[in-house]
C-alpha cells in the first residue's frame, strides 16, 4: 500500500502539469499507455512518430484507441502529418472523447477532429450514435496542404469549444478556426485515431505529441436529498476514489460528519448521516476532492440545501409519468434501455416508498426514495442505474415491467392500492412515423395538464432521443380548455349501458345519478365511473331495453379531469344489439394490393335491419380449405347500425392519408389484419359463435383489365344484396381508387328482371369514372338446373367475346360485361348483342337476344 501511494505521489506532478501525454519516445504504443485496435497496421518509426502501415486496399479504415477520462475544462493538443492529398476517401479523425474503444462502430458517440476531407481542412465534429456526424466548427478550407500541422482544442467548464490550428507544425503560431458551445456529452472515456484511405496512402499518416491537459478541479453539478439522512452529490467528471470516499471530506452544518461516503459511479457520491437533517436551511462543506488528473478543489466548497418536512405519499395526479421509452432500439444516443420518468408537480417532498408501478402483466415496487418539488427521476432496472446517473436522479427497481412497443396502460398506485396516475400510451402519440420505429421516447408536453392523452404527448426532440430525469425537450404550454365529448353509447346488456368519452372525466361529478336521462322512459338505478382512466361510465337500468328500439341518452353536468364543463347536454342515440345471422354483415370492399408504403383494409356493411355488436367478431383468411389466422376485430362493444359501414385496418391514419375522402368515424383499428396476398386470397368474417358471417375469395385478375396500375385500387361490392362472389365485385373508379367508409363508387341497385333477362344499364361507358362503367345481364328463370352460354356480337354480327360458358344458373342473379373484347382490348363505341343460350336438363334449348350500347366520347 505504501509503495503504491509513493508511486502516485511521484507521478502527481506529471499529472498536474500534463495529465496525459504520448510522445512514443519509448518506441512502442503497447504500454504506458496501451493502445488497442488495428495494432498490426501501425508502428512507431525511427523518428518516434506513430505511422500507419495498413493494407494497400482502397476504402480501408484503421483505428487505435486508449482509455483516457476527460470532461469539461480540458485541452487537447497533437501533431499530425498527412503526406497525401486529402479527399472524401482520404482523411483522419482524431477522437478527443469517445464513449467506447471501437471508433468504427456506428453506436460510438463523442467528439472528434477531422483532418482533411473534401475541403482539405481541420474541423470539429460531434458523433451521435447511429447518426451522421454533426459539424460544430468548420475550419478554413485548404489548411492541410500535405504539410505537418499542430492542432489544439479547448473545452471550457461552461462547454465552450475552440479549435486552433498551427499550419507551421511548430505549435508557436496557432490561429483560431472557430468556436462553438455543445454539452451533449459531459465527457469521454477513450482517445484515439480513425483513418480512412485509398490504396496508395496506406503508409502516409503520421502522428506525435498527443497531450491532454486538465487543470480544472471537479465541479459540483447537483446535490440531491435522497432521504431524510442521505445526500447524493453529482460532479462533472470522475473523482479520485480514495478522497471521495473519505468521510472527513464532508461536514454538515459546521461539525457533523457522515457515517458513510461511497462512490455510486465515478462522478456520483452517496453520503449517509446518523441523524435526519434539521428542517430548513442546511450547509454542506466539501473539501479535499480531486479528479483523476489530480486537480483538487482550490478551497472548500459550501453548498446550501433545504430539508423539507417529512416526505409524504403522493395522492391522485401528484406523481406523474412524464416520459416513456418503450421502444429503445435502434438506439439514437441513449443506452438501449426501456425507462419511465417520474415528476413531482407538487410543493411537497414525496416518498416513493411502496409506490407500485405496473403494466398489464407485472408490478414493481419503488424503493424508499424521496422526490423533491419539481424534481424528475428516471426509473430503470437496478442493473442499469450506473448508466443513467449522468442525466440526473435515478431510481432502480428489481423487476422493471417490460413496456410494449405497441402501447399499453401504465399505472402508479399507493401501497394500499389507491390510484395515483394512469396513462395508456399508443404509437400514434409519436406523431412521427420515423421516430415511432424506435430509439425515441414519448414525452409529456405540458406537465401541468396531466389529464390529457395524445394531444399532450409527442416524440422527444432531444438529439439523444430522450431526456431521462430532466425537463422534457418538447416542454411547452399546452392547457386543456375543451369540455369532454360523448363519443359512444353501447348497450352491453339489456339492463346496462356503457358511455365512452373522449378524455378523462372528473370522476366525482360523472358519478352523479341525476346527470343522466334515457328516453323513451328508461330509469337509471346506478352509475359507475370506470378507472383507472375514468373515460367510461356504466349505467345500470331499471327495466330492460328492447331490441332495435332507438333510445337517446342525455348526459349533463359532465366535466373533464381539468375542470372543463360541457356547456350543453351531451346526447347520443343507441339501441340494444340483436343476435346476428349469417349474411347480416358482409364484406363490402377490400384493398389487398395497397400502394407502396400503404396498408390493407377490409370494409364491412350491415345490410340487415338490426343493430349488431361487433365485439368478439373475427377477421380471418384461409390455408387450403381451412379458416386460418383469425384476428379479433374488437374486444370492446362496437354497435353497427343498419346500413352502417366500418373500415378495418391496422393503420387508419395511413388509409386516410391515401384516400382523403375516407370517413374518419367509420374506422375501427385492429392490431393486425390477417395476411391478404396481392395475387389471390380469401377474406372470412366470423361471428362470435364461430359461424361464418361472410366469405369473399378474390384474385388480382378481378381488377378491370385496362387499369394500368392496380396498386391502391380496391375491389367493391356491386350489389349490396348480392352474393360475395367475383361477379358481384368490380374495381373502384379510378377517380377515387377506393371508398373507405362511404358508398361504393361502383354500387348498383337491384334490378328485377320482368322477363327472363334484363340489361341494366342498356348504355354504359367503360371508362372507370364511377358512373355506369359496366353493364349487368340480370336473370330470373323460375326453374332450377339451367345452363347458360352468353356470347357478345358487334353490330356486324362478329363474335367479340365469349362472356359465359356452361354456367349453372341460380333462380336469379346477374353477370357483368366490362366492355372488353376477348383479347382484353376495349370495345369500340356502338351497339352490341348478347346472344344467350339456355339449356335444360332434358336437352331443351332456348335462345334470347338482348341489345346493349357501349358509349363514350368520340
Amino acid at each position: 500500500m505504501k509503495q503504491g501511494l509513493l508511486l502516485l505521489l511521484l507521478f502527481l506532478p506529471l499529472l498536474t502539469q500534463a495529465q496525459w501525454q504520448e510522445t512514443f519516445s519509448d518506441g512502442n504504443f503497447t504500454q504506458a499507455p496501451k493502445w488497442a485496435g488495428d495494432s498490426s497496421s501501425f508502428s512507431v518509426n525511427a523518428l518516434g512518430q506513430l505511422q500507419s502501415k495498413g493494407p494497400a486496399v482502397t476504402g480501408t479504415t484503421l483505428q487505435l484507441a486508449t482509455p483516457v477520462q476527460t470532461a469539461a475544462g480540458t485541452t487537447w493538443e497533437f501533431w499530425a502529418h498527412l503526406q497525401l492529398a486529402t479527399s472524401s476517401g482520404n482523411y483522419a479523425d482524431v477522437f478527443l472523447a469517445a464513449n467506447a474503444a471501437d471508433l468504427k462502430s456506428t453506436a460510438t458517440s463523442g467528439y472528434f477532429v477531422r483532418l482533411g476531407g473534401t475541403s482539405d481542412e481541420v474541423s470539429l465534429f460531434r458523433k451521435d450514435a447511429g447518426k451522421r456526424a454533426v459539424m460544430l466548427i468548420d475550419g478554413q478550407d485548404g489548411t492541410m496542404a500535405g504539410q505537418p500541422v499542430r492542432v489544439r482544442v479547448t473545452r471550457s467548464i461552461t462547454n465552450a469549444w475552440e479549435l486552433e490550428l498551427d499550419s507551421t507544425g511548430t505549435g508557436q503560431q496557432y490561429i483560431s478556426q472557430g468556436t462553438a458551445t455543445d454539452a451533449t456529452y459531459p465527457g469521454g472515456g477513450y482517445f484515439g485515431v480513425l483513418l480512412t484511405y485509398s490504396a496508395a496512402n496506406s503508409h502516409n499518416f503520421y502522428f506525435d505529441d498527443f497531450r491532454i491537459t486538465d487543470t480544472q478541479p471537479p465541479v459540483l453539478q447537483e446535490l440531491l436529498t435522497t432521504g431524510p439522512q442521505e445526500l447524493t452529490l453529482r460532479f462533472n467528471e470522475p473523482l479520485q476514489p480514495e478522497q471521495a470516499q473519505q468521510v472527513t471530506s464532508y461536514t454538515l452544518n459546521g461539525s457533523i460528519k457522515p457515517v458513510l461516503a461511497e462512490l455510486l459511479a465515478p462522478e456520483l457520491i452517496r453520503l449517509v448521516f446518523a441523524q435526519s437533517f434539521p428542517a430548513g436551511d442546511n450547509l454542506l462543506r466539501i473539501a479535499d476532492l480531486a479528479d483523476l488528473h489530480g486537480n483538487s478543489l482550490a478551497a472548500p466548497l459550501d453548498v446550501h440545501f433545504t430539508s423539507i418536512a417529512a416526505a409524504v405519499l403522493p395522492g391522485y395526479n401528484e406523481l406523474l409519468i412524464t416520459e416513456i421509452m418503450a421502444d429503445e432500439t435502434p438506439a439514437v444516443g441513449l443506452l438501449a434501455q426501456e425507462y419511465i420518468e417520474l415528476y413531482n408537480p407538487t410543493a411537497k417532498e414525496l416518498s416513493m416508498k411502496g409506490v407500485r408501478f405496473s403494466d398489464a402483466t407485472s408490478t414493481a415496487t419503488l424503493p424508499d426514495v424521496q422526490l423533491l418539488p419539481g424534481e424528475y427521476a428516471v426509473v430503470v432496472p437496478n442493473t442499469q442505474v450506473q448508466h443513467f446517473t449522468r442525466y440526473g436522479k435515478v431510481i432502480g427497481i428489481s423487476n422493471f415491467p417490460g413496456l410494449n412497443n405497441s402501447g399499453e396502460l401504465l399505472q402508479l398506485r399507493r401501497p394500499g392500492g389507491q390510484l395515483i396516475y394512469a396513462v395508456k400510451y399508443d404509437p400514434s402519440w409519436y406523431k412521427d412515423p420515423d421516430k415511432a420505429e424506435g430509439g425515441w421516447s414519448l414525452e409529456m408536453i405540458d406537465v401541468t395538464n396531466p389529464c390529457a392523452g395524445t394531444v399532450n404527448w409527442a416524440a422527444s426532440t432531444a438529439a439523444a432521443g430522450g431526456t431521462p430525469a430532466q425537463a422534457n425537450a418538447v416542454a411547452a404550454s399546452n392547457p386543456d380548455h375543451m369540455p369532454p365529448a360523448l363519443i359512444a353509447a353501447t348497450a352491453t346488456a339489456a339492463d346496462q349501458l356503457l358511455l365512452t368519452f373522449n378524455e378523462k372525466l372528473d370522476s366525482l361529478q360523472a358519478a352523479r345519478l341525476s346527470n343522466y336521462r334515457i328516453s323513451p322512459g328508461i330509469s337509471i338505478t346506478g352509475v359507475q365511473v370506470t378507472g383507472p382512466l375514468f373515460e367510461q361510465v356504466i349505467l345500470a337500468l331499471a327495466t330492460p331495453l328492447q331490441e332495435n328500439q332507438l333510445y337517446t341518452i342525455t348526459a349533463a353536468g359532465i366535466a373533464d379531469c381539468a375542470g372543463n364543463l360541457a356547456g350543453q347536454p351531451l346526447q347520443l342515440t343507441f339501441a340494444l344489439p340483436a343476435a346476428p345471422e349469417p349474411g347480416d354483415v358482409v364484406i363490402n370492399e377490400v384493398l389487398f394490393n395497397p400502394r407502396p408504403g400503404g396498408v390493407d383494409f377490409v370494409e364491412l356493411v350491415n345490410r340487415s335491419s338490426k343493430h349488431l355488436d361487433l365485439r368478439s367478431w373475427q377477421l380471418a383468411n384461409t390455408a387450403g380449405d381451412s379458416v386460418a389466422s383469425a384476428r379479433t376485430i374488437t374486444t370492446q362493444g362496437f354497435i353497427l347500425a343498419p346500413g352502417q359501414y366500418v373500415v378495418l385496418t391496422s393503420d387508419p391514419a395511413n388509409i386516410k392519408s391515401n384516400y382523403p375522402a375516407a370517413k374518419a368515424e367509420a374506422f375501427l383499428k385492429m392490431t393486425t389484419l390477417p395476411a391478404l396476398p396481392d395475387e389471390e386470397g380469401t377474406v372470412v368474417l366470423l361471428q362470435p359463435d364461430g359461424g361464418t358471417a361472410d366469405r369473399f375469395s378474390y384474385t388480382e385478375k378481378m381488377h378491370f383489365a385496362l387499369i394500368h396500375d392496380v396498386n391502391g385500387v380496391s375491389l367493391e361490392r356491386v350489389r349490396l344484396d348480392g352474393p360475395s362472389i367475383s361477379s358481384n365485385f368490380h374495381s373502384a373508379a379510378t377517380t377515387v381508387l377506393a371508398t373507405p367508409g362511404y358508398r361504393n363508387s361502383q354500387t348498383q341497385g337491384q334490378v328485377q328482371a320482368k322477363q327472363v333477362f334484363a340489361i341494366a344499364p342498356d348504355v354504359f361507358s367503360p371508362d372507370e369514372d364511377g358512373f355506369e362503367d359496366f353493364t349487368t345481364i340480370n336473370y330470373r328463370t323460375g326453374q332450377p338446373g339451367l345452363l347458360v352460354n352468353i356470347t357478345v356480337f358487334d353490330a356486324q354480327g362478329r363474335e367479340i367475346r365469349k362472356l359465359v360458358r356452361n354456367e349453372l344458373l341460380a333462380a336469379e342473379g346477374f353477370f357483368q360485361w366490362d366492355g372488353l373484347r376477348q383479347d382484353g382490348t376495349k370495345a369500340s363505341i356502338g351497339a352490341y348483342l348478347f346472344y344467350i343460350e339456355l339449356s335444360g336438363l332434358n336437352g331443351e334449348k332456348q335462345v334470347y337476344k338482348e341489345k346493349v350500347v357501349v358509349g363514350g366520347l368520340l
